[in-house]
């Protein structure tokens, strides 16, 4: 059994004790993190046009560059040091709903946490990237509160029947 689970930052350790809950022990485990590529190429137009092109060395971009490779490497590496058994690290970057069904590909499982509002029930609890994937994944889908879920009455009351 191939399980794949999506790590990103904030709800990472959900994904990972929903791992070594459901998963059996001798799974083969995958921690994926994506990067998304808009990041650091979004700090760099905004500082170019904010302040012109002579001044590459107070550039944003490359800092966020750094940190957001620094930080993959740093889920990954808490998210293993966690699961506590053998496990694949993978690292993609581009468009993260897409990278994320892609490495789905072939496998038996896909864990991911929500990322919407979880303030309640619902399907506003999925942002866009988890819709996407949950919806397009190739494969069953394990699909996580990264804490516990808010109560039943924070579903709404059903719509009144009209005669």
């Amino acid at each position: 059994m191939r399980v794949i689970a999506w790590l990103v930052e904030g709800t990472w350790p959900a994904c990972v004790d929903a791992v070594r809950a459901h998963a059996p022990h001798d799974a083969e485990v995958v921690l994926l993190h994506v990067s998304g590529p808009d990041v650091p190429g979004v700090a760099h137009g905004a500082f170019a046009g904010l302040l012109g092109r002579g001044h590459r060395e107070r550039d944003p971009g490359g800092l966020l560059e750094a940190l957001e490779g620094g930080s993959a490497t740093e889920i990954l590496d808490a998210a293993a040091a966690r699961l506590g058994r053998p496990c694949a690290r993978a690292e993609r970057s581009g468009r993260v709903e897409r990278e994320v069904v892609a490495a789905a590909e072939g496998a038996d499982l896909l864990v991911v946490a929500r990322d919407g509002d979880r303030s309640r029930l619902g399907p506003r609890s999925l942002g866009p990237a988890v819709r996407f994937a949950v919806d397009h994944a190739p494969c069953p889908v394990l699909l996580v509160w990264p804490e516990p879920a808010p109560g039943l009455a924070t579903i709404p009351p059903p719509p009144p029947h009209h005669h």
